[in-house]
């Protein structure tokens, strides 16, 4: 397999995760968020964010920044947010077609 398609293969795989996608979702605002922050915001656990945000820098999507000991993570290249504007066009589709 191409390297090409093998990291969109990655992409993926991690953004099927919910979790993934709601943290993504949650940093397009372009608000840079501690991990404790979007914890609070999406009612999940902090070591699940942690996780899913460990799985979010490995495939290069979203970076931090550490200021006073606290990592704030931002969405590494805004283009990503086509992306995500795409899929749920996609969706709107689907589900006003009702197959």
């Amino acid at each position: 397999m191409p390297e090409r398609e093998y990291r969109a293969s990655r992409i993926c795989r991690v953004l099927g995760n919910p979790t993934a996608y709601q943290i993504m979702k949650l940093l397009t605002s372009k608000e840079k968020l501690s991990p404790s922050e979007m914890s609070k915001k999406l009612g999940l656990t902090i070591p699940n964010v942690s996780r899913t945000l460990r799985n979010l820098r490995q495939i290069d999507l979203v970076r931090y920044e550490t200021k006073n000991y606290i990592k704030k993570y931002y969405i590494k290249d805004e283009s990503v947010l086509e992306i995500f504007n795409s899929l749920e066009n996609y969706v709107e589709k689907i589900k006003e077609k009702k197959f």
